[in-house]
């Protein structure tokens, strides 16, 4: 029996159809192909469509086609009030109960002064769905795929349709039916295309319902279809929440022929063999009027032509997608996507997968008014309680989420996420004077569409932690360094002076005076053993001073830079002196700052006090390596790496201690153990940030790119590259300063010539150093070619030693 139309299940026609199907023509793309022989049967086998704030999930299915829908500003509930207004009078209590290592009784006080009430922000909604009924029966020929050279999602198959209108066993004849969608930047729409080589009947309908199968409640106000228009009005739950319209409209090409649409019972009944359904979305988080704005992104879009429709969103994306690609070989393409992830982890399918994360940034972060940055599952969840709320988890997550920038040259991408930290700094003034009687501004571990800093969660290793603002802070502040935007480091320059106020008031003398600390401190989400007893907070660790000392250096670096050396913060920054990293006699980073701990959970997933490795640049010497090696082994020694981001964060730490072999076992084990049919990330449950460490990960096993406090553009090639990826080709990496690089390998070597290119007139010289250690030095604006021949031993600074 087929499953109930309400739920968007698949029919017993989609599920019975044949394993095996004809040889398709492998095309010149096949590389940059997501593709399958069978439509999806849940969401972990839908494909991902988003143009920064609409997003949808297409089945490809063939008797009710499901596009499940999000746009980023529907969320449960308004702004809260929730900061622990009793924090600072137990704050001296607290920081005395951690210095004396009273534990249960530091967390007994934690949770009672310092915990906010509601202890959750607001978490992230599904849309609603949009349900395409076809009713196509005896199916053959089927594929379905991603194209992410275009950013189109395509369905095709032939289908039995009888001649008669009423002789059940009259003649039947095949169908071609070819779908496309897309999720448009420029029209701010998604998309739907339908052709077929005979005019078929479809039905549309919008609903707003729950993922359980079992859930009967719709969450709406009302569904009202007129014209060729259907309108679902929804109010998430919760005080001042953002009203939703939801909008799908269509047009046929052939209506002078007899194509139609027809409103009847509140969905669209249409029959042609050439149509567009375009679905808009909008909330009164950017319009006073959604159901009005909606509207109008709907009839726009309906007012063009298909083909311009898909020109102009192919030529947006593509600009952004373009500027870097790769390409490995062993390639098999011609194999479908899920059967590659499970049995045949090429290096090609490695290169798809970083291909795949460029894809997903472009389709879940962009700029536009009131932007949001991809959240824990970037801009894709069907679920109305969500893993986590889908919120903006921000001890390592969201800052994973935007590791691709700066070396895939997508700047523009990050713009969601500073308009998001402007915010915080604002909201979170009130967090740092209330709960700790601080000047400045910080956030705890989460955020969500309100900029909320109080603490979240009454968890007791994540919940009080103050320093996830000046993370993603400094990570914002990197971009700026590696290409300068003047106007960007001044809108940035106020938000990190407020990290500084904060810290430079927060930070207190350590127990041997010898250092300023943090207090109170932790590693997020870990919890270490004293006396043979559990316990959570610290004073300064290893995750905190390496935070703090990088904002220090930032801020000084933007005293010199706007403010000609001169800041009234910029002398107290100076005087401070910090903790340093501390290795035991195990040899060994401490995790716990000055205490040498031992762990609860030695193979835990978060890596924090090696932050300094990767996304830092503070672990230089070679004792830190060495402790930071033994850290890494300990970890797997003891099952660490068993989510999809942890996994990926370890891809860059063996990365960058040059651990070839390292990296491309923790790349297959991505794949194999953390990596759903769809290519998304298996946290598990899915969360996105795996997909975009991985894609990450994946340069850094291919070019190191130098970085502080090398002043200089330059980058090592093949500093970590599995003896597997044998052979390949990167394109356009960013390297520093308007400065790009491409360049060819095959087994181990690189091929002639390497090119790199500079886009500022008067930027720094780039240098390129070789696998054997030699050094290339380009200077000037525009293409260079550097041929092996022409290189002398390298005996200048060198992006790995330091």
């Amino acid at each position: 029996m087929d499953t109930d139309l309400s739920s968007g299940g698949p029919s017993h026609l989609d599920a019975k159809m044949a394993e095996q199907q004809p040889q398709i023509p492998i095309a010149e793309n096949a590389h940059l192909h997501l593709h399958y022989t069978k439509p999806s049967t849940e969401w972990n086998q839908a494909l991902p469509i988003g143009n920064g704030r609409l997003g949808a999930m297409s089945h490809g299915r063939t008797s009710t086609e499901l596009l499940q829908l999000n746009e980023d500003s529907v969320w449960y509930g308004g702004p809260q009030d929730r900061t622990p207004r009793d924090a600072l009078r137990n704050l001296p209590k607290l920081r005395q109960l951690i210095r004396e290592g009273r534990h249960s009784e530091a967390e007994e006080l934690v949770q009672t002064a310092f915990f906010a009430t509601p202890s959750s922000m607001r978490h992230y909604e599904p849309l609603g769905n949009c349900y395409i009924e076809f009713g196509h029966e005896g199916v053959s020929e089927y594929r379905r795929a991603l194209d992410l050279s275009r950013a189109v999602c395509e369905t095709e198959y032939m289908f039995l349709q009888s001649t008669g209108s009423t002789n059940v066993s009259g003649k039947k004849v095949k169908v071609k039916v070819n779908r496309q969608v897309i999720a448009s930047y420029p029209d701010q729409v998604l998309l739907v295309r339908v052709t077929t080589s005979r005019k078929i009947k479809l039905v549309v309908r919008l609903n707003r319902v729950s993922d359980i199968e079992w859930e009967t409640n719709e969450f709406v106000d009302s569904i009202h279809a007129e014209g060729k228009c259907i309108v679902l009005r929804a109010t998430p739950g919760g005080k001042e929440s953002n009203q939703l319209a939801l909008v799908v409209g269509i047009s046929c090409d052939d209506a002078e022929k007899g194509g139609s649409v027809e409103s009847v019972g509140n969905c669209l009944i249409v029959e042609s063999a050439a149509c567009t359904i375009a679905i808009g979305a909008q909330t009164t988080y950017r319009t006073a009027d959604p159901e009005k704005t909606a509207l109008e992104d709907v009839k726009k879009a309906l007012n063009q032509k298909w083909e311009t429709l898909l020109d102009r969103h192919v030529a947006d994306y593509r600009s952004l997608f373009d500027r870097v690609s790769l390409r490995m070989w062993p390639d098999a393409p011609h194999i479908p996507t899920d059967k590659r992830i499970k049995d045949h982890r090429d290096p090609g399918l490695v290169a798809l997968y970083h291909n795949f994360g460029r894809y997903l940034l472009i389709a879940c972060s962009r700029d536009s008014h009131k932007p949001l940055p991809a959240n824990l599952q970037g801009i894709w969840n069907p679920s109305f309680a969500p893993p986590w709320g889908a919120k903006f988890t921000i001890n390592i997550n969201i800052q994973m989420n935007y590791w691709p920038v700066a070396p895939c040259n997508l700047f523009e991408c990050a713009l969601p996420l500073i308009g998001l930290l402007e915010r915080m700094a604002k909201r979170g003034e009130k967090t740092a004077r209330v709960m700790y009687g601080c000047n400045g501004w910080c956030a705890h571990h989460n955020t969500d569409i309100w900029a909320d800093t109080d603490p979240q969660d009454r968890w007791m290793p994540a919940t009080l932690w103050p320093l996830a603002g000046v993370w993603i802070c400094i990570d914002m502040m990197k971009l700026v360094r590696e290409r300068y935007d003047r106007a960007l480091h001044e809108r940035l320059a106020p938000l990190l002076e407020g990290c500084i106020e904060f810290l430079l008031d927060f930070l207190v003398p350590s127990e041997c005076g010898r250092y300023l600390v943090t207090s109170p401190s932790l590693s997020p989400e870990n919890t270490f053993i004293s006396n043979g007893k559990p316990g959570i907070f610290c004073e300064g660790s290893t995750m905190d001073m390496t935070i703090v000392g990088m904002a220090f250096e930032y801020f000084l670096w933007t005293v010199e830079r706007l403010y000609g050396g001169h800041h009234p913060l910029a002398e107290s920054v100076e005087s401070v002196t910090l903790a340093p990293v501390q290795i035991n006699d195990k040899g060994l980073i401490q995790e716990w700052g000055l205490k040498n701990y031992d762990e609860s959970e030695p193979g835990h997933r978060h890596v924090s006090h090696l932050v300094g490795l990767y996304p830092g640049n503070t672990l230089r010497s070679e004792e830190e390596t060495e402790a930071a090696r033994k850290v890494l082994e300990k970890r797997a020694a003891h099952g660490g790496g068993h989510t999809g981001w942890s996994r990926a964060w370890l891809l860059s730490l063996h990365a960058r201690l040059k651990d070839a072999e390292g990296c491309g076992n923790h790349m297959d084990l991505l794949l194999r153990d953390s990596t759903l049919p769809n290519m998304l990330d298996n946290h598990p449950p899915f969360q996105i940030d795996g997909n975009f460490g991985g894609c990450t990960g994946i340069l850094e096993c291919l070019a190191r790119r130098w970085e502080s406090p090398i002043q200089v553009a330059g980058v090592t090639l093949l500093p970590a590259c599995p003896k597997a990826w044998s052979r390949g080709k990167l394109m356009g990496l960013h390297v520093r300063d308007g400065w790009t690089i491409s360049f060819e390998w095959e087994d181990g070597r690189i091929v002639d010539p390497v090119v790199v290119r500079n886009t500022e007139q008067d930027g720094n010289p780039i240098s390129v150093e070789y696998p054997d250690g030699k050094i290339a030095v380009a200077r000037g604006f525009g293409k260079h070619e550097i041929m092996y021949a022409d290189v002398k031993a390298g005996d200048g600074a060198c992006g790995n030693a330091r």
